[in-house]
């Protein structure tokens, strides 16, 4: 971990020199699919010794078209999350929308996470840092790295200084997305972690179809260049069956690919620590 310490409560193996995995599925689906995904990413993570962070979102509300798939139900999908913390023993992130959802999530889950076309509602961010939960706030796509640091002080100013940052890069053109790795550096000088979400960075976004697609072949060559660069952490969407996911499915890792790509990115990791001895 870098030099600001990420200290959330409950997080496994934070000693180890490990880059921080926050993963899951896009959205609770349902109790069984969540808890599946749960347990295979729990083995894995003690199995490298991993600290890991169990990432769904209990609601959708950036959804392209209106008959889009958004949930289960908040409460239902919220008390799914809090069942994945008690039973596998591990925190849990979510999304909010509205300053309004910070309280009430706040009450299921260890860190709120903003979404990226909202990382510049002080509202939000305020209500999110009232809660005292750790707070991710995604980099949105049409910022640059440096300009995050405007989103990490309104929070701190609001007295909470537990604070991470999410890259998912950055529009090019209108259908799709790159990376500048410059960002992981340039944003570490706020002095918080910064995570590298290396599958919505792959996303395809405003098709004509509303549904956005993806390029999921790329999510190990964004991965190893993120840890290559001293990323704090890695965020990543995965399921059982991808094509079958109920959103973001086309940018999604198949769950039963995580071993190897965690393998390659925990090897990468240890050299790159050889090196900052």
């Amino acid at each position: 971990m870098n030099k600001s310490g990420i200290n959330i409560p409950g997080l496994k193996y934070r000693a180890t020199g490990n880059f921080l995995l926050i993963a899951g599925p896009c959205i609770v689906e349902g109790e069984d699919v969540v808890f599946k995904i749960a347990e295979h990413l729990v083995k894995l993570t003690d199995k490298y010794h991993i600290p890991y962070v169990f990432k769904a979102s209990y609601r959708k509300a950036n959804r392209s078209k209106a008959d889009s798939f958004s949930g289960i139900g908040d409460i239902k999908a919220l008390e799914i999350l809090a069942d994945v913390k008690t039973r596998f023993k591990i925190p849990v992130i979510t999304d909010i929308h509205n300053p309004e959802e910070a309280a009430i999530a706040a009450q299921y889950v260890d860190i709120l996470q903003i979404p990226a076309f909202l990382c510049r509602q002080t509202d939000l961010l305020v209500a999110a840092a009232k809660t005292g939960k750790w707070v991710n706030i995604k980099k949105g796509q049409f910022l640059s790295g440096a300009s995050m640091k405007f989103a990490v002080e309104k929070v701190r100013d609001s007295g909470n200084n537990n604070i991470m940052i999410t890259d998912r890069g950055n529009m090019f053109g209108y259908q799709d997305i790159v990376v500048d790795f410059r960002n992981i550096p340039v944003m570490q000088k706020t002095g918080v972690p910064v995570i590298m979400d290396i599958t919505h960075s792959l996303q395809q976004p405003n098709q004509d179809s509303g549904v956005s697609g993806g390029n999921p072949e790329m999510i190990e060559v964004i991965g190893k260049a993120a840890v290559s660069v001293g990323t704090d952490g890695i965020f990543m969407e995965t399921h059982p069956n991808p094509s079958a996911a109920k959103s973001d499915g086309a940018n999604m890792l198949k769950l039963s690919a995580m071993n190897d790509l965690l393998f390659k990115l925990v090897a990468i990791r240890k050299t790159i620590n050889s090196f900052n001895k």
